[in-house]
């Protein structure tokens, strides 16, 4: 199972970007969907994660303290795609952006990376002051 994020570019601070993570030969709605940035010389961390349709929470949002408020995670089922909508972005948003599955709600919740895998290749964001 791997994932394929796009939509990353560069923008000015304040600017929005949506990005999308895609998948086929399985459904996206079934899986818990996290959102990740990795900047350089930093870890990869988790900035945002959605329930799957098994969990009777399906599409409950969690959202890292850095993006709450400014970004906001959607699902398209008929597209079987998942967006991140990225607002007021801010220099220190500049980072590599993947997208991964889990099947833990717990590693969901607590924002937890090691709970994801199936890292597929991730989409610049470069924002400038």
């Amino acid at each position: 199972v791997q994932l394929q994020a796009s939509g990353g570019g560069m923008v000015q601070a304040g600017a929005s970007l949506r990005l999308s993570c895609a998948a086929s030969g399985f459904a996206l709605a079934d899986y818990v969907i996290g959102w990740f940035r990795q900047a350089p010389g930093k870890e990869r961390e988790v900035i945002s994660c959605i329930l799957g349709s098994a969990d009777r929470y399906y599409d409950d949002e969690y959202y890292s303290d850095s993006v709450k408020g400014r970004f906001t995670m959607s699902r398209d089922s008929a597209k079987n795609t998942v967006y991140l909508q990225m607002n007021s972005l801010k220099p220190e948003d500049t980072a590599v952006y993947y997208c991964a599955p889990s099947s833990s709600r717990y590693k969901c919740s607590t924002l937890d990376a090691s709970g994801f895998a199936g890292w597929g290749q991730g989409t610049q964001v470069t924002v400038s002051s």
